[in-house]
């Protein structure tokens, strides 16, 4: 009890005569006051930013590791839905035929529209169109007959081994006194064949002579 009464009798606003125990008290507290407050100001604060660079960096790291131990799981998985998209493409590629294939290929179409009683009115191949690694051929066709023999037709071509597209297909009476609801069939099919090892270098050349070596100007 004296230590505290001694200390409830000290003046604070005359600590020269506070006993020098106090005092050395006293300047010790403000002194480590003093440290812990320049440490925090001058060290910790110009360190969070580093110290917070660190933490994203673990974090970035954290992500990247989960992501490559998934892919690294699921490897095998990968692997085998890349040798079936493999496979997928390589059966659609032998649906394309070849270049000699073509012309049998435009006899297939022309043929199943006549198997259908439709009559050809026009079929006209047109300007080949090369792509990446297949070429397009345009073949416009005009056929009269009725919606049943459309259809027929249509199912035809869908069965064919070689993929044939239609596109711009429109569908006109073919006179307003005409008998039996004859109609007029014109549209645009499109068959694809692959491009040979000799045609898609040859294409890349052209490609490359095309662009050329850029000009300095003058």
């Amino acid at each position: 009890m004296n230590l505290i009464q001694e200390l409830r009798s000290l003046d604070p606003r005359d600590p020269g005569r506070w006993p020098l125990p106090v005092r050395a008290v006293v300047v010790l507290a403000c002194f480590l006051a003093a440290s812990i407050a320049l440490i925090y100001f001058a060290v910790w604060q110009n360190q969070m930013p580093l110290l917070q660079q660190r933490e994203d960096q673990e974090q970035a790291l954290r992500t990247e590791f989960r992501t490559k131990h998934s892919k690294a799981v699921n490897l095998s998985l990968y692997k085998q839905q890349l040798a079936d998209i493999e496979r997928s493409f390589g059966a659609m590629l032998r649906q394309l035929p070849s270049k000699t294939e073509v012309p049998n290929l435009l006899v297939d179409i022309s043929q199943t529209g006549l198997a259908a009683a439709l009559q050809e009115k026009l079929f006209q191949p047109g300007q080949e169109v090369k792509k990446d690694f297949y070429a397009e051929l345009p073949i416009k066709i005009r056929l009269t007959g009725t919606y049943h023999e459309f259809g027929e037709f249509v199912s035809g071509i869908a069965a064919l081994p070689r993929i044939v597209t239609l596109h711009d297909i429109e569908i006109t009476p073919v006179e307003k006194n005409s008998t039996g609801g004859q109609l007029q069939l014109d549209l645009t099919a499109k068959t694809y064949r692959y491009l040979d090892d000799s045609e898609i270098a040859a294409e890349a050349a052209a490609k490359s002579k095309t662009k050329g070596p850029a000009r300095r100007g003058h």
